[in-house]
């Protein structure tokens, strides 16, 4: 039986796989299990809800906050804010869990539930599973006073947050142009705010949702108006969300791309410069570009890959005691100032960088020289006969033995979609084509359900 949970929570189409039923009865599952945890007992539990800005998000957190509190959670729901802002609020106050309505870059029909425990970190595999064996389950409920309250608390929510990105950076911002394109998601207020109190003058488009426009032709899967009003407004480089902010791209001063590896790459060598590199180790996935791997080794950095999925890179990195992992999508994650990825705080630092150096972000992005990769996804397969089918795993042994050691290939059943992605890094564009669409032909002809 498939798990419930995905790499990043549970999520589905809105409404028909992600209900008001399945929100309810997740909110009291996770309060069960996460509160069986507590070190104390001198006060009620607390939990904090925020969301994107999706329509489905209103009736789902109000879902997820009524499980909550039947349960005995006091609850305080904070509105539409980003990922890392609740998963901040998760650590910096006196609360038990948090949760996160939103399906992140995933069209506007869909959506998600992502919990947080106390201390702001995801939950492992294994608890999420709890949660979701405890689903329907009969149990003791309480009554009378003993149930939770419900209250609301934007205003705090957002102004602890920005306070906390402002003070990430003591490099001040002034005179500095960034483009920022919100994806009409939870960062549309908080980033632009975050940003000119830190000194900058911003440039902003895709700020303005109205519950059906998150990510539409917009933000960190769709860059190119970012691409197009970064050249046009003159400004140092652009930055582009996803719908709840958890990760970003960017943009240098020509229009060019500047993804996440580039931006690992180019934070890692700075803060190796500064000595403040952890072990002299950056934690990626198995989708980074290899690239990268050669650009940190070249630096004398090591790296260490897990599988995809910002919560794999946070156990590694608390793991090992490293400080700085993402991925090429970028989730970001600087272990001095969060417990996830963050867009908004990674936008602040690329700026400070490209501030305290007078370097272009196109000349620090420059430390990493992409091979070329393609990714081709094979959708309607069985996903997971991916790594066991003999024909598919007979195609990649071959497509390895033709990329020697100047390529490499990838397959990967996505956590949250239908689907398996098929990775090729080779040496020119043309090869890698050649192999990814050969390998999708194959993965689709041999799992095709």
């Amino acid at each position: 039986m498939a798990r419930l949970f995905g790499t990043d929570g549970v999520r589905g189409l809105a409404n028909r796989d992600v209900t008001a039923e399945l929100a309810l009865d997740l909110g009291a599952s996770a309060a069960r299990v996460l509160v069986a945890r507590r070190e104390t007992t001198e006060r009620r539990p607390r939990a904090v809800v925020g969301r994107d800005t999706r329509i489905s998000g209103e009736f789902l957190s109000s879902a997820i906050a009524a499980g909550l509190a039947g349960a005995g959670v006091d609850v305080t729901d904070v509105g539409v804010l980003p990922t890392p802002g609740v998963a901040h609020l998760t650590a910096s106050t006196d609360v038990d869990l948090g949760v996160v309505i939103s399906a992140s870059h995933n069209p506007m029909p869909d959506n998600g539930i992502k919990f947080f425990a106390r201390g702001g970190f995801k939950l492992p595999d294994a608890v999420e599973d709890e949660i979701a064996a405890g689903l329907g389950a009969t149990w003791e409920r309480p009554t009378g006073a003993a149930v939770g309250r419900i209250s609301e608390d934007s205003t705090f929510a957002d102004r602890t947050y920005i306070d906390h990105l402002v003070a990430a950076t003591d490099q001040p911002l002034q005179g500095l142009r960034i483009a920022l394109d919100c994806a009409n998601g939870a960062a549309s207020d908080i980033a632009p705010l975050a940003l000119r109190e830190a000194g900058a003058d911003v440039v902003v488009i895709n700020a303005s949702p109205d519950g059906r426009n998150i990510n539409e032709k917009c933000g960190s899967t769709h860059p190119e108006q970012l691409q197009a009003v970064t050249v046009a407004s003159d400004a140092a480089f652009g930055v582009a969300y996803d719908g709840d902010a958890d990760r970003c791209i960017a943009v240098d001063h020509t229009g060019a791309l500047v993804d996440g590896d580039q931006i690992l790459g180019l934070l890692a060598t700075a803060m190796k410069e500064a000595g403040t590199l952890a072990a002299d180790t950056l934690v990626v996935t198995v989708m980074s570009n290899l690239g990268l791997l050669l650009a940190m080794r070249e630096a004398g950095i090591e790296t260490v890959q897990t599988a995809v999925g910002d919560r794999y890179v946070l156990e590694a990195m608390r793991a090992g005691g490293y400080g700085l992992g993402g991925e090429q999508s970028g989730h970001i994650i600087n272990a001095r100032h969060a417990t996830t990825g963050d867009g908004v705080l990674t936008s602040l630092l690329l700026a400070a960088r490209v501030v305290a150096t007078g370097r272009t972000l196109a000349d620090l992005a420059a430390v990493v020289t992409r091979m070329p990769q393609v990714l081709v996804n094979v959708p309607g397969v069985d996903k997971a006969r991916a790594a066991d089918d003999e024909g598919v795993v007979e195609a990649v042994t071959r497509a390895e033995s033709v990329l020697g050691d100047t390529g490499r290939v990838l397959l990967r059943p996505s956590g949250t979609e239908p689907l398996v992605r098929v990775m090729v890094e080779a040496a020119t564009l043309d090869e890698a084509e050649v192999v990814a669409h050969g390998l999708a032909d194959v993965v689709e002809q041999r799992l095709k359900l």
